[in-house]
């Protein structure tokens, strides 16, 4: 699976776009210094139900922002991607 794969999978189970979740992590104080991604892990399984592959790959997004390495990129195996930066704002508003 992708990496945009999972943040896509995560809107569908949850109804809320990556960047709203980042935000709530936010309000939550999931992203202060020395916030570790096992509050992420936590709070995305007992409010959505989603595991820890899902909730690593938001923890990228809520640690490192939407930038991921191109090892991925262009390539033609399972875990490819499309582009080195993720949309965060949604499927239904991602360019095509």
């Amino acid at each position: 699976m992708s990496f945009q794969a999972y943040l896509d999978t995560i809107e569908d189970r949850t109804g809320l776009t990556p960047r709203e979740l980042v935000a709530i992590a936010h309000e939550k104080g999931l992203d202060a210094p020395g916030a570790k991604a096992a509050g992420v892990v936590t709070w995305l399984a007992d409010d959505y139900g989603l595991g820890r592959g899902h909730a690593m790959a938001l923890w990228h997004v809520i640690s490192k922002g939407p930038t991921i390495s191109t090892k991925h990129v262009g390539t033609d195996g399972v875990h490819r991607d499309e582009s080195d930066t993720l949309w965060l704002d949604g499927k239904a508003t991602k360019p095509v």
